[in-house]
């Protein structure tokens, strides 16, 4: 049986580690599910461009487009479905995140980092203008806080708000006891320090602005990990069945919404009618090579 291709869709940057670490995670999917073809594709700053990729994929093979992403924003809801849309039997797959695997590898970093319950923690995200983004963001920080008794909040890099460095300011104040301390603040323990969990996937330039945001201490990036491999593979995977079934219900759906047969005296059009079940037969072929039940 052919597997659907997968794009590995990142983001780019220009951060020669960062590429690195997004390239050995290609690898690791790959690793992971042998006689996979996973290619690689950007959205933004790196080539190949993911247009060009898809409209590159052999004839009639069809793909998979899996977001190595942390959530929804532009990126996912334009540029992915886009290129989509432009290529038929292709599909797209959810981002990484949120994911309670994704939670239990940022409370890894946090320890790593020497992060006690006194300090408080500034969940950095890159940040969208799509809503959507920030409403993924506070369900990840909802499975973090399942882990940790800390005072969290969740900032961004760009186009949402609070900013990464505002909410550091505004913990820092909390810390030593100003207007936004006590009760209504969480009753942090003053004496903590301010800590920037980075909920990045690599290094690159918003890893970067974290530095300079005023925390004591900043997290690493979540790779490497072979944990964002197995996300990756069952985001794959999901994606997989979901097109399996859509076409599995097709032509139930298509009988069901059939018009009710012409009378006699008004004569079908067989051209048109041998063109049509040419058609459905096509598609039939094609969801029995590549999305078998």
């Amino acid at each position: 049986m052919n597997s659907p291709i997968m794009i590995a869709c990142a983001h780019g940057t220009s951060n020669t580690q960062g590429a690195a670490e997004v390239n050995a995670l290609r690898a690791a999917i790959a690793g992971l599910r042998p006689g996979l073809d996973v290619r690689e594709a950007y959205v933004d700053v790196q080539q190949p461009d993911l247009v060009d990729v898809v409209a590159g994929l052999p004839e009639g093979e069809a793909a998979v487009v899996v977001p190595l992403l942390l959530s929804v924003g532009y990126h996912v809801k334009v540029d992915i479905a886009r290129a989509v849309k432009s290529r038929p039997g292709s599909a797209a797959a959810a981002p990484l995140g949120p994911d309670p695997r994704l939670a239990a590898l940022l409370d890894q970093r946090l320890r790593e980092a020497g992060v006690t319950d006194n300090d408080v923690i500034v969940l950095a995200a890159a940040g969208s203008s799509n809503p959507n983004a920030a409403v993924s963001v506070e369900e990840l920080l909802g499975q973090l806080r399942e882990l940790r008794s800390n005072r969290m909040v969740a900032a961004y890099g760009a186009s949402a708000k609070p900013s990464v460095p505002d909410a550091v300011a505004m913990l820092r104040e909390e810390l030593e006891g100003g207007a936004g301390a006590g009760e209504s603040a969480g009753a942090v323990d003053v004496g903590g320090r301010v800590v920037i969990a980075s909920y990045l996937l690599a290094p690159g330039f918003f890893h970067d602005q974290l530095a300079k945001a005023g925390a004591d201490v900043v997290t690493e990036p979540l790779l490497p990990s072979p944990v964002l491999a197995e996300i990756a593979l069952d985001r794959y995977d999901a994606a997989v069945a979901k097109a399996r079934e859509a076409a599995a219900h097709a032509p139930l759906e298509k009988a069901a919404h059939a018009p009710a047969q012409a009378p006699q005296e008004a004569p079908a059009e067989p051209a048109a009618n041998a063109q049509q079940g040419g058609f459905f037969k096509a598609v039939r072929r094609f969801v029995t090579k590549y999305f078998p039940r």
